[in-house]
């Protein structure tokens, strides 16, 4: 049974199809980088690829130290090369690649469009957030007891607290800037909270948009040196309780995913603070059911590419996820 069921959940966590389509679902994981309050690491749930990411960093991480630590010693790289060789790589680098350009395109293009005219902007994000929690929820294969409900709101609640937080103001000293990109990476991979909405949160999203769009190197090495850190230590972690304490990893990801639409709500004032729903409530709801069709269409689409994966490997495809979640 329990051989059964991990088969199954590799089937499920395999990500399937061509390179490109690899690399157009890095290019959605970089969009939804650029639009504060959009995690990327939550497009990467609802793509199929979000453990692949993870293990893929875990182990490029740990080959990165282990050359670190034996070549200086004269213990050649055989270690190293071992742990790269468990990176997917057929999956990993058009991902990387799609997520590279989409990234520099989106903060060029997207996130101006957010910022004049973040009322349909967000409407159309809290549906595709709240239609995702899906993914999480009913991710592990395992039925939800009252402490794990009791745990998700726990969770949702602290999200709540945090992404209600009015945006601040920081130097830009580099030392500030490399903290700041390794507390952001953080967000990247875990779903629920955006790593461009933290920066928001440390009034450095503008100007890292900026460094981005004028090339200023100095400021991207810096960030960018934070990020490798904030990375490889926090993905290490992500990786053992994904494989270690899989179902509660994901019920936890699913109250910081339902806590932080509190981000996305579309009428809101200059400090966060709540407001009623108000001017094109229309528009926004037509937006908000289109954000909910986008998942529900991916979704449909990674369950029919795992069923043939599932019929090429001769191993049964994942049970469609409906209704309440399978009994262990």
């Amino acid at each position: 049974m329990a051989e059964s069921r991990q088969s199954k959940q590799e089937i499920m966590a395999k990500p399937a199809g061509h390179h490109v389509f690899n690399a157009f679902r890095g290019a959605l994981i970089g969009t939804a980088e650029a639009v504060p309050g959009v995690s990327g690491g939550t497009v990467a749930l609802i793509t199929g690829v979000y453990e692949t990411l993870i293990g893929g960093a875990g182990h490029l991480t740990s080959a990165l130290r282990m050359a670190a630590t034996d070549l200086p010693r004269g213990r050649g790289a055989a270690r190293a090369r071992a742990e790269l060789r468990n990176v997917d790589w057929m999956v990993l680098l058009p991902l990387l690649a799609g997520m590279a350009v989409a990234l520099v395109l989106a903060a060029k293009l997207i996130a101006p469009l957010v910022e004049e005219h973040p009322q349909s902007a967000y409407a159309l994000f809290f549906g595709l957030v709240l239609a995702s929690l899906w993914v999480p929820y009913s991710g592990s294969g395992q039925r939800w007891s009252v402490g794990n409900y009791a745990l998700c709101v726990v969770v949702a609640a602290a999200a709540f607290t945090l992404t209600g937080l009015p945006p601040g103001e920081m130097p830009t000293h580099p030392v500030v800037v490399a903290l700041s990109g390794s507390i952001a990476i953080c967000a990247l991979v875990l779903p629920g909270i955006s790593g461009s909405f933290l920066l928001l949160t440390m009034g450095l999203y503008e100007p890292t948009i900026d460094a981005v769009n004028e090339r200023d190197f100095g400021y991207l090495a810096a960030f960018a040196l934070g990020c490798a850190v904030g990375l490889a230590l926090f993905v290490k972690l992500l990786k053992w309780l994904l494989e270690n304490h899989h179902h509660m990893t994901l019920v936890v990801m699913t109250g910081l995913m339902a806590g932080s639409l509190r981000a996305l709500w579309p009428w809101q004032d200059d400090d966060r603070g709540l407001l009623a729903p108000s001017g094109s409530v229309g528009l926004s709801i037509a937006l908000f059911a289109l954000g909910a069709a986008v998942v529900v269409a991916v979704l449909v689409v990674e369950h029919r590419a795992q069923a043939r994966l599932a019929k090429e490997t001769e191993q049964p495809p994942a049970a469609p996820k409906r209704g309440r979640h399978a009994r262990t």
